[in-house]
């Protein structure tokens, strides 16, 4: 057998000790007050209810409530809330939180604003019509996409921390984009709600800080 396909025990043990490490943090960002719990199955397509405007005049998804600073689904997914005060957009911590980490680790290749590039897809699209568990799998896991016969791949972010311990953050804000309810451009101090406590406390158990 080639060289080059010979995998010695302790590549084998690296292999391994990576696809734990992945698994880990997909089950912590999962755990990050937020996401579907087990009785929630694929074919139910979490997080793909209606963009509607609220009893207050703010933006959201059908059915969402606010549970510890946090905006969710029935079935538990997170979503955004935007809301309009003197002429200004405010949205909720997640929403902003996630502007800021797509901002620092996704735009090079998905473009300002979730708005695409030469390099891969505009995410403010793409979140019109997925649902949740497809987002996280398609991060964690990575995608290669066949177009006219020129593949692009979109490499596994499942190990990375800076990216799996923000995930839901980042669903949120982008999931806020594609319902056009937030317009492109930066956010900044003026433009959020004020951080929770929750949100602290997360972040540092998932960074192990």
């Amino acid at each position: 057998m080639p060289k080059s396909y010979v995998t010695s025990a302790a590549t084998k043990k690296q292999i391994e000790e990576t696809r734990v490490r992945r698994i880990a943090l997909v089950i912590a960002a999962v755990a990050l007050g937020g996401c579907f719990g087990a009785s929630v199955h694929a074919e139910d397509k979490p997080g793909l209810a209606p963009f509607i405007t609220d009893s207050a005049g703010c933006f959201t998804q059908e059915g969402a409530k606010e549970e510890n600073g946090k905006w969710l689904l029935p079935d538990g997914t997170p979503t955004f809330h935007i809301c309009k005060k003197d002429n200004t957009l405010v949205v909720d911590w997640s929403t902003y939180n996630g502007y800021r980490r797509y901002h620092s680790e996704c735009h090079v290749c998905h473009g300002p604003n979730g708005l695409g590039s030469s390099y891969a897809p505009a995410l403010a699209d793409s979140l019109k019509t997925m649902d949740f568990s497809t987002f996280l799998g398609t991060v964690a896991s990575g995608r290669i996409h066949d177009e006219a016969g020129t593949k692009f791949v979109m490499p596994s972010f499942g190990d990375n921390k800076n990216v799996m311990c923000f995930i839901n953050d980042l669903y949120v804000y982008l999931k806020a984009r594609a319902s056009t309810s937030l317009p492109a451009g930066q956010l900044g101090g003026r433009n959020h709600v004020d951080r929770p406590e929750s949100s602290k406390a997360e972040e540092k158990a998932c960074l192990g800080e």
